[in-house]
């Protein structure tokens, strides 16, 4: 059931989530990259806990900074398809692609300019009123469930 999309985390801050992620894509046969520095300790114990038993059944790429994971993308001729609250385009109006990278930025600040200029798409789930960002973990698990809807 390995789906053609991969997530990508920008310097995560919490290790629940990440451990929430990681379990939600090893289930579904997903790969997630994870672009470091993170806001917790990436040791095998840490993730282990956050993750529970699912980190063996997890495809991780860690990635030492953006500048190393934008040169494996670019080498993979892969899409980067941001989630971010200053998009415009919701993303279920958008057309998902085998081997595109869904990034979801840092839960404390989202990601620095330079990352959004990378962004081949930028991508928004629409929220009422004055909410100003769902949980990462939902939102990945909202908008990975819509690229594997539009690809099977």
């Amino acid at each position: 059931m390995n789906h053609g999309f991969r997530i990508a985390l920008y310097q995560p801050d919490i290790a629940g989530n990440t451990g929430t992620i990681l379990r939600f894509a090893a289930c579904l046969g997903l790969g997630v990259d994870i672009i470091e520095p993170a806001g917790f300790p990436l040791s095998d114990k840490a993730l282990r806990r956050a993750g529970m038993d699912y980190l063996e059944m997890a495809a991780l790429t860690r990635h030492v900074d953006w500048n190393a994971f934008e040169e494996w993308r670019k080498a993979g001729a892969r899409r980067l398809v941001l989630m971010s609250t200053k998009a415009t385009i919701g993303y279920t109006s958008f057309s998902f692609a085998d081997g595109d990278i869904l990034l979801f930025g840092r839960e404390s600040a989202g990601v620095p300019d330079p990352v959004h200029q990378a962004a081949d798409a930028r991508l928004i789930i629409p929220m009422q009123g004055t909410a100003r960002s769902i949980n990462v973990a939902l939102s990945v698990a909202m908008v990975a469930g819509e690229a594997i809807r539009q690809l099977r």
